[in-house]
């Protein structure tokens, strides 16, 4: 019976960490103050992917199956919005990278303004609406 009891345990448990990992999924966080990487210092490779507008970069693995459908949704807002751009870094053998940014699962996408400023960021597969409701203001008018 107590055997029971910890299988009906260790199934809830599992199910609430399903659930809170379910919620989180795709939703965007604003950059918290404070907590913003001085431009400066940003990986190379973040630094030189980023455009004059707003860049998208895309933190990926070579094995991230979500990570094939937020390039897919990224590489297409960045085509039919001008001034949105989209630059998909892989760290697969490079996790320095991600944690330089702060990253702790992929697909993550940090928007950053012109000068390197962090807007937001999305873990898992952003909603694109979503995605460009909250780049908007940052984004010059049609």
């Amino acid at each position: 019976m107590t055997g029971l009891w910890i299988l009906l345990g260790a199934l809830t448990a599992g199910l609430a960490v399903g659930v809170a990992l379910r919620l989180h999924e795709g939703r965007i966080r604003p950059a918290r103050p404070g907590e913003d990487v001085d431009p400066s210092h940003l990986p190379e490779r973040v630094a030189d992917a980023l455009g004059p507008a707003v860049t998208l970069v895309q933190i990926s693995t070579t094995f991230c199956s979500p990570c094939r459908h937020t390039h897919a949704r990224l590489a297409m807002l960045a085509e039919n919005h001008d001034g949105l751009r989209h630059a998909d870094i892989d760290v697969t053998h490079e996790p320095e990278i991600a944690h330089q940014l702060g990253v702790l699962r992929t697909p993550t996408t940090i928007a950053y303004d012109a000068a390197g400023t962090e807007l937001l960021r999305v873990g898992g597969v952003p909603d694109a609406d979503a995605l460009l409701d909250s780049l908007r203001p940052h984004l010059a008018p049609a």
